[in-house]
């Protein structure tokens, strides 16, 4: 770790490199924008966005009965043991159009809606995790999802063809020392004296689908810009053909889970790059990063909600069949609990991925809080049931597909969905930075209100100014936070028994916009560092959102003649409001100045007597740098 903390980027710095790739201003509406500033706006997302559009599914048809018939032939358990993919495999979803779901059919891709790919992830997902990590991160990261959004029409005319026809693409980032944060990225890239191309050099880690790609989108430091009379550093987006000379897969890495995923180190030599293979433009490459972040991160919720699906297919056949002590295990209440909280919450990922997905495909919603949070709780609600599952069904759920299928069993892979599944917390920003990002997003309006306030280092101009906007805004605001529909005994009455729910949702909602207020008020400029304080917030901000999403969907599926959805919908928001009032109760923590201090403590070596008596795992990372490795050609003659 000493080797790699010279050079890294102060705590400003990094502050500084994140704020000028934010998306400073909000470009749509946005529900949970508007819960976390305590107004319950159920018209954003009333009457539910996504509706039946029969031409979109005679289109689509076709494409998913060739990839539920590719899924019901695929030998996961063979692509499991050996870590690789057939290239068999990735040649039939390339004549299926599968690697070209969303692009234009001017272009050659199938031309589907976003929903429509993200039912088809979750098809993949409930039979392999690995074609999951393949086909989104090609799709959701990958090429075409910057290309759609910032490229430019000769760069669309030269790639999206090659994509749609099944050209395998990769998302660039992460390196050894940058991951969340960008200010200590190490990639640079020079122009040429004629301005006609670019030397790229550098490495990138976690790169997936790098050792098998075509295409990368590699992100790399420019020049410095001058910005006040002081330099800031300059990432940019460059569309890289992996063949081209200098680029290597120095290794392909292995992980617990997605035994196949196509993950690796890449090393940039003096990687020459066309100067018009800049995606939007020089110094964009971080805020285009992260609007892409922000739709792909839609296809994690999706996927999540069909490998939740299929963890409750696996639960309900096994403890309808299983018998202990005279009776099927789910007559037991300490399975049947676990049974029905799987299906409240399967119903609810998917409530929430359908519901985040609707509003993108407007298209005049920004949606960055709704796919964090969607990302966020769909992975680790998902993660609950995939655990469930694994102890409803005990020793088999432990055991391999192989070993059961080996002694006579159906050989049901709950082990390997576990270990595949495990990753979706970490995946495209962990769990943590999740609740940064929204929590920081959930004070934006407090902080650009107020902040220059307790700012020390803002100017008496600025103080004057902030005192006005506080005075416009707060007085009226803060009174509205006390009353509201939620306190009308008939209000949302269209939603007939959920309705209760709506309206206890309405009152929390102005109840948690008080409680950031105050904490603002109490901490000051310091909440920022008050990660357990504001993770609560969070955390009571996306059940309120899954809430409603619950209710939202239940009510559209009744209107369709579904009223079982319903009963779903109760059982999920009683336990969600369960959650909220512990987190309100405990908001400020009482308790965690004491664990922030133990875990110093802990740190600084205090308490390493603790792990005396143990032989343990650690171990030195070897002095000697990575040897490149062949690119997986050798997986793609396996069948």
């Amino acid at each position: 770790m000493a080797e790699h903390a010279a050079g890294l980027a102060t705590e400003k710095e990094a502050r500084d490199v994140a704020e000028a790739a934010r998306e400073s201003e909000w470009s749509g509406p946005s529900f949970v924008r508007e819960l976390f500033l305590g107004r319950f706006r159920l018209d954003l997302i009333h009457p539910h966005p996504v509706k039946s559009d029969p031409a979109e599914q005679a289109r689509a048809a076709p494409f998913f009965a060739k990839l539920r018939a590719f899924l019901e032939r695929v030998d996961s358990d063979m692509i499991d043991r050996t870590g690789e993919i057939p290239e068999s495999y990735v040649q039939e979803l390339r004549d299926m159009g599968a690697f070209g779901i969303k692009i234009p059919t001017e272009y050659g891709g199938l031309g589907l809606s976003y929903a429509s790919y993200t039912r088809a992830i979750a098809m993949v997902t409930s039979k392999d995790g690995s074609l999951t990590a393949l086909l989104s991160a090609s799709q959701s990261i990958g090429l075409p999802q910057p290309l759609k959004l910032f490229g430019t029409p000769e760069q669309k005319q030269r790639f999206f063809p090659r994509l749609a026809k099944g050209a395998i693409s990769a998302f660039a980032l992460t390196e050894v020392d940058a991951g969340s944060d960008p200010a200590n990225l190490r990639t640079s890239a020079t122009l040429s004296e004629d301005g006609k191309h670019w030397t790229l050099n550098g490495e990138k880690l976690w790169c997936t689908n790098g050792t098998r790609a075509d295409l990368l989108v590699v992100m790399a430091r420019t020049p410095d810009a001058i910005v006040n009379g002081k330099p800031r550093k300059q990432i940019t987006a460059f569309i890289v053909e992996a063949k081209a000379p200098g680029v290597e897969i120095v290794h392909r890495s292995r992980f617990m889970g997605l035994k196949a995923i196509e993950n690796g180190v890449l090393r940039f030599t003096n990687v020459r790059v066309p100067a018009e293979n800049i995606l939007w433009g020089e110094g964009k490459g971080l805020k285009l990063a992260l609007i892409t972040l922000n739709t792909g991160r839609l296809t994690l919720p999706a996927s999540c909600a069909g490998g939740g699906k299929a963890m409750l297919q696996v639960a309900r056949h096994w403890a309808k069949e299983r018998v202990q002590w005279g009776q099927p295990i789910g007559k037991h209440e300490a399975v049947a609990q676990k049974i029905a909280l799987m299906a409240a919450n399967t119903f609810a990922m998917e409530a929430v991925a359908e519901l985040t997905v609707g509003l993108s495909e407007r298209g005049h919603y920004d949606i960055r809080l709704e796919a964090a949070i969607a990302k966020m709780w769909n992975t680790e609600t998902g993660w609950k049931i995939v655990d469930d599952t694994l102890q409803i069904r005990g020793g088999r759920g432990y055991e391999t597909a192989e070993s059961l299928r080996g002694r006579g069993e159906a050989g049901i892979p709950v082990e390997r969905a576990m270990r595949d599944f495990r990753i979706n917390l970490i995946f495209e920003g962990t769990s943590e930075v999740m609740r940064l990002f929204i929590a920081r997003e959930a004070v934006d309006h407090h902080f650009k209100t107020a902040f220059a306030l307790v700012d020390k280092e803002a100017s008496r101009k600025d103080k004057i100014s902030a005192l006005g906007r506080v005075m416009k805004f707060y007085p009226l605001w803060y009174l509205a936070r006390w009353f509201g529909k939620g306190d009308l005994p008939v209000a949302y009455s269209e939603f007939g028994k959920l309705g209760r729910h709506l309206r206890w949702a309405e009152r929390h909602t102005r109840h948690l916009g008080r409680t950031l207020f105050h904490a603002m008020a109490r901490f000051g400029p310091k909440l920022e560092r008050r990660q357990m304080v504001l993770f609560r917030g969070v955390d009571i901000g996306a059940d309120l959102f899954a809430m409603t999403a619950v209710c939202v969907r239940a009510r559209m599926l009744a209107e369709q003649g579904n009223t079982e959805a319903t009963e779903l919908a109760d059982l999920f928001c009683r336990e969600a409001r369960q959650r909220i009032r512990t987190n309100f109760h405990r908001f400020y923590g009482k308790n965690d100045s004491a664990i922030y201090r133990v875990s110093q403590r802990v740190l600084e070596g205090r308490h390493a007597w603790l792990e005396q008596g143990i032989v343990g795992i650690m171990e030195e990372a070897p002095v000697k740098s990575v040897r490149p490795a062949a690119r997986s050609e050798p997986a793609r003659q396996l069948v």
